[in-house]
């Protein structure tokens, strides 16, 4: 089995600057337009960019997943 040290995508959760990163280059520029987008409250939205709630793992892998299909795009 992989070492999931070696594939991001399969950590359970992200940091908060992590959230704040995938949000700009995916082009979410507010709590709200994420929220909407993945069907979630923008307080839960803002719970984890303060990180005071972990991002849920399906959450993460949702927009790991969402990056590297923009970028292979590109």
């Amino acid at each position: 089995m992989e070492d999931p040290k070696n594939r991001p995508e399969l950590l359970a959760s992200m940091s908060p600057e992590e959230l704040r990163r995938h949000m700009r280059l995916l082009g979410y520029k507010t709590q709200a337009d994420l929220a909407q987008a993945i069907g979630v409250s923008r307080s839960a939205v803002s719970l984890w960019l303060e990180g005071k709630v972990g991002v849920p793992r399906p959450v993460a892998m949702l927009l790991r997943m969402l990056l590297q299909a923009l970028r292979r795009a590109y």
